[in-house]
């Protein structure tokens, strides 16, 4: 064997023969030693000397105590470890060297703890004030500790560090359990001297001017570094927590240990007061633990709680337990040696398992992408993400048609369908009230339609679906007015702006701006999304206001009115059967997407059900509209066949110096600003669209391409606007639909667990049949012309309510009306006072103030993009010099989980923190 086991059992017969004990009745068991085979590593071969970056350690204990002169609550060293253990008497005397042993009640807890515990790997603190707070900070995350017991935790954390030689001036130390309030308390079971203090401390020894100094301190290596472990009881606690901290660099924590030996370790362990739970002992175990050579090299080398824990199991392997039997003599003990040496030859073999160190150089520990195959991450080179993302997706291109080959892909397509025509349907009739049918449901559809079919012809990832949005509509509306205010022709300003957002997407493309999209948090996702939430409902209520203003609730009515091409005065009923048709809408669209996620019918029926929802309640009150034929209501305007909306006005090409007069030259240049506003627009929807399709719970196996994909998104809408059809982005809501709707679910492992993802048919054929169809429907339009514009009111309407419902803001907003009490079990109110959360929802709602007041004025509607990208720097540098990380990452985190099977009142849009 090798030189560690020699030493151990010399150490080991030393201890045991420092008594006289014979028993002649029984006979001495003669020991074999077992050899080594060649082939095996011992102990030797698991030396320091092949792991550079680790080095031997100083172990150092120290207790929650109550000093006797001051009655205050300290920290008081209670042993150390430099390979022997050695403990510090109640008189301040070291007791005599001896090697570690441990109960298993201490074991048991230990393990337990670890597997709960949390874990802090190359932290970059250099103070014991920044490790607290870090860890405390962690604690609450991890639901560990509330955070009403923060502040009296890092009080606890930060007290004085008291060694051996302070003792005698304090008057000697005695246990305490800490209170809530702070103040130290009796502990309420009873206390007895630890074992190792009776057997080892030998009381009065050299009295009290010569106390025992430290037999093994002179033994540390020059190098060493020390672990600290900080033990105690705290009654307001509701259980155990460990904390193991390992810092980036070695450094000296203000006194801390008692020797000049800078702290890389640091293990705390609290929790209350149980019958079965000795925190001196689990003190103890933690402390021989990181000084058993094994572990030790892991916890430099380990790179997360998983692999620790792995180690301490291994550990535990090794460990031997002494049942309570009759020892019939020492020698008899001496028969354990050969089964400790044969546990130490299994407990040094490396495991096969276990990485080299050298494999961790290189990789990004701290998480997130940043792997070879990220598409957000930078090449440097020119157009660099953009030749990456074709030569990662174009190989798939086969595949992308084969994969279609599913009943699957062509339920998608016709599911799809619907919920494209929907929403280009609606967007389209309001877009043709907000222009004065400049653009209408017949250029949406057609250029829903093209744009579709390119897109999925080429795109990196075709599982997007690109379509008119709500910001998008917002704009248009804006630009629209500002164009008649200052004499412009609107179509023309927009060909312009087309060309600039070529010119802009290039730029971005060439160098690689798409990283950017890292730098876009919920909280700006969260504001835009309400935002353009309370413009659909504002808007709603508008215009149906507008309605009851034309057609008045009177005594009396002209019998006589010409209704062609408007109502020349007001009708009877109309207003009030507007009403109803806009209610009704959205009363069916709202009962049917609930209805999905109810108890009756089966399953697929119920499904398709709430799927086909929106259709389903604009065919219903079409068809109520249609029995009433005698009250009038204002319908779709939409042409027959493939014709402009307003024919008088345009054709299907806009000339870019103008149609009916000269464009103004310091227009065509001034034309930037707005299309950098929508540029801005795009970017946010298409590139958060495309990371919410990306995640990595999803199973995407092909890769996205989010340089790619943005290239053709606004390289399509800027040549569109030649044509004067509107421009599109990658809508979040169908797209997550259109990925769910092509995911294989199989069945669950076991009862009650949740189904996993067995493939997503990721093709190209299901994107490009949905948009022929969209196509082929501008035939329809004089089926299209009998529906209502108080239905499409009532889609936009439930458009608006239905994205509240993935909004953490709109729910926090709900908790300043409710009692703490009543507050949901989720991380942001768990984790975070409430009042330090109601803060940052008062910060948010000052921001969705601001970007309201500015969409509510003409001449600063346009800038509306451009003021809500100024929340990305704000939520950056502002609110981290009021809010502190750990708030931050509960309150801002993207926690969203990817939605395939509904659960009561979950489904896409609670996926989904962006507009419709």
């Amino acid at each position: 064997m090798g030189d560690s086991q020699e030493d151990y059992e010399e150490g080991l017969e030393e201890i045991l023969e420092q008594e006289e004990y014979e028993d002649p009745g029984v006979p001495v068991v003669q020991v074999e030693e077992p050899k080594a085979h060649l082939a095996e590593p011992t102990a030797t071969d698991y030396h320091t000397t092949s792991h550079p970056g680790t080095h031997e350690v100083y172990v150092e204990l120290q207790e929650l105590v109550m000093d006797e002169k001051n009655q205050e609550l300290r920290w008081m060293e209670a042993a150390h470890w430099v390979q022997l253990e050695e403990n510090l008497g109640e008189d301040g005397a070291w007791g005599s060297p001896h090697l570690s042993y441990l109960t298993f009640w201490s074991l048991l807890d230990l393990q337990r703890v670890f597997a709960k515990g949390t874990v802090l790997l190359d932290l970059s603190e250099t103070s014991l004030a920044g490790v607290a707070n870090q860890l405390l900070d962690r604690f609450i995350y991890e639901e560990q500790i509330r955070p009403q017991d923060r502040d009296e935790l890092l009080r606890v954390l930060l007290l004085q560090h008291s060694h051996a030689g302070d003792l005698e001036a304090l008057g000697g130390v005695k246990s305490t359990v800490l209170t809530r309030s702070g103040d130290p308390s009796q502990p309420l079971l009873p206390q007895h001297p630890s074992l190792e203090t009776q057997l080892f401390c030998k009381q009065g020894e050299g009295g009290t001017e010569g106390r025992s100094p430290s037999g093994i301190l002179e033994k540390i290596p020059p190098d060493s570094e020390a672990t600290l472990v900080l033990v105690g009881c705290a009654t307001f606690l509701e259980q155990p927590v460990l904390g193991f901290v390992r810092l980036q660099e070695a450094t000296e924590l203000e006194d801390a240990v008692a020797l000049p030996v800078p702290v890389r370790f640091l293990l705390v362990l609290l929790g209350p007061e149980t019958p079965h739970t000795d925190y001196t002992q689990l003190g103890r175990a933690a402390a021989t633990l990181m000084s058993e050579r094994v572990f030790r090299i892991d916890a430099y080398l380990a790179q997360s709680r998983g692999e620790l824990v792995h180690s301490l199991e291994g550990f535990l392997d090794c460990s031997l337990v002494l049942p309570p039997s009759d020892a019939p003599s020492e020698q008899a003990l001496l028969s354990l040696v050969p089964v400790q040496r044969e546990l130490l030859r299994r407990r040094f073999l490396p495991s096969s398992a276990k990485p080299d160190p050298k494999f961790f150089k290189g990789l990004d520990l701290n998480g997130g992408p940043g792997g070879p195959d990220d598409p957000l991450q930078r090449t440097g080179k020119f157009f660099g993400g953009l030749v990456r993302d074709i030569k990662r997706r174009y190989p798939h291109y086969l595949s992308d048609i084969t994969d279609a080959l599913s009943p699957q892909v062509l339920a998608a397509v016709i599911f799809i369908y619907f919920a494209a025509l929907s929403p280009a349907i609606t967007f389209g009739g309001l877009l043709g009230e907000k222009t004065q049918n400049h653009m209408g449901v017949s250029e949406l559809l057609i250029s829903t339609a093209v744009q579709g079919i390119l897109f999925a012809l080429l795109a990196a990832q075709p599982l997007l679906v690109v379509g008119f949005s709500g910001p998008l509509l917002v704009f248009e509306e804006s630009f629209f007015l500002f164009c008649e205010n200052l004499g412009l022709e609107y179509l023309v300003g927009r060909v312009w702006i087309g060309f600039w957002l070529i010119l802009l997407v290039v730029l971005v493309v060439a160098f690689e701006g798409s990283f950017l999209v890292r730098f876009i948090s919920r909280y700006t996702q969260e504001i835009f999304s309400f935002l353009i939430s309370l413009i659909f409902i504002f808007e709603t209520f508008t215009k149906l206001t507008k309605i009851f203003q034309s057609h008045p609730l009177q005594k009396h009515y002209d019998h006589n009115v010409t209704i062609e091409p408007q109502p020349q005065a007001p009708l009877p009923n109309t207003a009030l059967l507007s009403l109803v048709l806009m209610a009704g809408t959205f009363f069916f669209a709202i009962m049917l997407r609930k209805f999905k996620n109810s108890s009756y019918f089966p399953g697929k029926l119920r499904r398709v059900i709430g799927d086909f929802g929106v259709p389903i309640s604009i065919l219903i009150m079409v068809m109520v509209d249609s029995f009433i034929q005698d009250t009038y209501t204002q319908k779709l305007s939409v042409p027959t066949g493939i014709k402009v909306s307003n024919s008088s006005a345009r054709g299907w090409v806009i000339h870019p110096l103008g149609l009916y007069s000269r464009f103004p030259l310091w227009m065509m240049f001034a034309s930037a600003m707005p299309a950098l506003l929508v540029f801005i627009l795009i970017f946010l929807e298409s590139q958060i669209t495309t990371l919410i399709i990306s995640k990595p719970e999803r199973k995407l196996v092909k890769g996205s391409g989010f340089h790619l994909d943005l290239l053709l998104v606004i390289g399509m809408g800027g040549l569109a606007t030649i044509f004067g059809m509107p421009w599109l982005s990658a809508t979040t809501v169908r797209s997550v639909t259109h990925a769910n709707a092509l995911t294989v679910m199989g069945k669950a492992s076991s009862p009650g667990a949740a189904a996993q993802i067995q493939e997503v048919k990721e093709q190209r054929i299901s994107g490009l049949l949905v948009s022929v169809l969209v196509g082929l429907s501008i035939l329809m339009g004089p089926i299209l012309s009998h529906i209502p514009l108080a239905v499409l009111f009532g889609i936009f309407l439930y458009m608006g309510v239905t994205s509240l419902s993935g909004i953490q803001l709109f729910d926090r907003i709900l908790l300043l009306l409710k009692p703490p009490k009543y507050h949901p079990d989720v991380p942001y109110v768990k984790r975070v006072k409430t009042w330090r959360m109601h803060l940052f929802t008062g910060i948010q709602i000052i921001c969705l103030a601001v970007l309201w007041t500015a969409k509510s004025f003409q001449y600063t509607s346009l800038a509306l993009p451009f003021i809500l990208i100024l929340t990305v720097p704000l939520r950056r540098f502002l609110l981290p010099l009021i809010f502190r990380n750990l708030e931050l990452q509960c309150l801002d985190a993207d926690d969203a989980k990817p939605t395939f099977d509904e659960e009561e009142g979950q489904d896409e849009y609670d996926e989904v923190a962006m507009p419709v």
